[in-house]
Formats: C-alpha cells, structure tokens, sequence
C-alpha cells in the first residue's frame, strides 16, 4: 500500500497529550518563533482574506494560504451564543498538504491550537510593541482564550502580574482558579477601569457580535499596549473610536483587518502598519515611551499555517497521532471504479466463507 494516502491525524485528546508532553509555555514560545520565521517571509505567502459565511448568530469561515511548498486551510466558526448553550464559542480544525502532489500531510483539531496561536500571536506582538520592563497586564473578558494569553504573556513578554475582569464574575472565578498554581500574581478585578490601574499592557478579549465599548478613551493613558483580541468580524468591536485615533496601529493583514477589526471604525486609509514590516525591520515598532500602541488582531491564515507546520514537525517520532487512509489509491490511478467492483468482490468473498 503506498503510504502517500495515510495521514497522521491528531485528534483533541492526542493534541492535549502533545501540548502536555511540551508544555504549554513551551509550545507558546514555540509557536511564536514559527510565526515569526514566516512573518519574516511573508513575501513567500498567498494572501487572501478569509472566506467567511455569516448569520445572524455566528460566522463559519475558511482561511487558507500556501508559501508554494506546502498548503494549508483552517476550517473556524464562531458563535458567542453557544456559550448559553453548554458549547464552546470557537471550534475548528486544519488540514496542511504538500502543494507539489496535493496530497494531505496533517489533519488535525484546532479548537485548542487556535487558543494557543493566538495567545502565541499576541504575545509576540507585544514583545515588539509594547513599553520596555511591561510586567502588568490587564485581561478584560476572561473567557476561553484568557488563560491562553496570561500564560503566552508570561512566557514570551516576562508578565508577572494579570488583573482580571469580565462581566460574568464566574468566567474570573474559573480564570482565577486555573492560573492560581502558575505563579502569576492574580487581582480579581470589579470593573474594567480597577483592572487597567497600574497596567502596561491592556488585553481585551470578549465574544460578544457586536459594537461594543469595551474601552472609552478616558480610560487608556498614554503609554500602554492595547492587545484588542475580540473585534474579529463585521459589525463586532471593543474599543471607542477616539482611542483608536490616538494609537499607533499594527495589523495582521490590512485588507482582513479592516472589514472585520478594530479599525473598521475608521475610514479605509487610516495609516497602520502591518506586523510583518516590524518584525523585518522596514518599519518601526515602538518608538517613544508615551506612545499608545494597539494590535488590532483578528487572526490570520498565516498564523494557523505555522502552527500546523509546527505541529506536523513535532508529530515526527512521536506517538500522538492516528493514522487515516484519507486518499482512495488504486494501483492503476485511473482505474478508480475497477478499485470499487474489486471492493465489492472481497465483500462477497467475505460474505460467502462467513456462511
């Protein structure tokens, strides 16, 4: 049998035993320097904003690229309503395949992959945006993804203390329990403005469709980073226009960015800089101490290439996957069909002896 049509899956449960055999911080930091050797080629990569399906309930959305070698797709939803249903509010795989033959090489869960390229994301941005000696951060919405982005920030920007906030005081309470062992100092926080008071960095991350404020300009003061994680499709923000026009803006790819992010509040060639510019060196990052810096993230197709290209690097060797026969593979390739009526004739065989 050629083993071209045998690919490793990695189900949730193997994905978990991945990252726990890593560690979570590592495979973090892991992550954020495969994203960065491919920003640093981001010449290299198709680049198309995602393909997105929206109801009045959610958004299913596609997001590929391909750097020519290799190919890669994210199938993602999301749904802030499933939250009340008892389900989560993003789920998603991925699939990486090998451009020259086209066949598959990785099928895999991305529920839990998302939540670590994210944090992985943000935390990288930050390393490059955000005030020197940053060790306080703020995380207003302290759901799923909150965890996620302490720990990136801890690992990846050396965060030492996070203030918590969200609407539901049980989402802190869970936050608060799963970090209390982590060795960050945790506040439980009663607004958002206590949660902001001292801090360098300002994460938010809500869930919420729609154009909320979570934020208003009074405020954020100078000389912070925003990492504004929530607004990440039409008609869904988090923070005021005017704060906005007071940063300095760094996107993920602009033309994504400005229909589903922050700035779709602003007019469409309001100046920002693409991340990639940063991180090669063609445009500056932070440059004056009071600057307000924001990283309006909404998730690129790029990122989650280079999180299935770390994950399918680390697979090798390693007992966390399943194999699928995934490609019908005759022996004669254009005898499809003659492979289906030699299916059915083991069928009957089979069923002949059994009687």
């Amino acid at each position: 049998m050629n083993r071209l049509n045998i690919v490793p899956f990695v189900s949730v449960d193997n994905m978990m035993r991945l990252v726990l055999h890593i560690g979570v911080e590592r495979v973090l930091a892991d992550l954020a320097g495969y994203i960065a050797a491919d920003f640093r080629r981001w010449q290299d990569f198709d680049k198309t904003p995602r393909v997105a399906s929206h109801s009045e309930v959610g958004v299913i959305e596609l997001m590929p690229t391909s750097d020519g070698t290799r190919y890669g797709f994210k199938y993602v939803n999301g749904h802030p309503k499933n939250m009340k249903e008892g389900l989560q509010t993003v789920t998603a795989f991925g699939l990486l395949a090998d451009v020259n033959t086209g066949y598959p090489l990785l099928l895999t869960e991305m529920t839990i992959l998302t939540a670590l390229r994210t944090a992985a994301m943000s935390a990288l941005a930050a390393k490059h945006l955000a005030p020197a000696g940053a060790s306080v951060m703020a995380m207003i919405g302290n759901g799923a993804q909150a965890e996620f982005q302490a720990l990136a920030f801890r690992a990846i920007c050396g965060i030492e203390e996070i203030r918590l906030y969200d609407i539901d005081t049980t989402a802190t309470t869970k936050c608060f329990r799963n970090l209390e062992t982590s060795g960050l100092k945790l506040t439980a926080c009663k607004t958002p403005e206590e949660a902001i008071m001292g801090a360098h960095i300002i994460t938010t991350c809500t869930a919420d469709k729609q154009l909320a404020t979570i934020l208003t300009d009074n405020m954020v003061g100078s000389g912070v980073h925003i990492n504004a994680v929530g607004g990440d499709c039409p008609g869904k923000t988090e923070l005021h226009r005017d704060i906005l026009k007071r940063s300095d803006i760094f996107v993920e790819y602009a033309p994504q960015t400005r229909v589903e992010g922050e700035i779709q509040q602003l007019t469409p060639d309001h100046p920002v800089t693409e991340f990639w510019q940063v991180l090669s060196g063609s445009m500056p990052g932070r440059t004056d101490a009071r600057q307000i810096t924001l990283f309006d993230s909404v998730g690129f197709a790029v990122e989650d290439f280079s999180a299935l290209r770390y994950v399918h690097d680390r697979l090798r060797g390693a007992p966390f996957f399943e194999e699928l026969d995934m490609i019908a593979d005759p022996d004669e390739p254009r005898d499809l069909y003659g492979m289906l009526l030699r299916a059915k004739a083991a069928q009957e065989r089979s069923i002949t002896l059994a009687v």
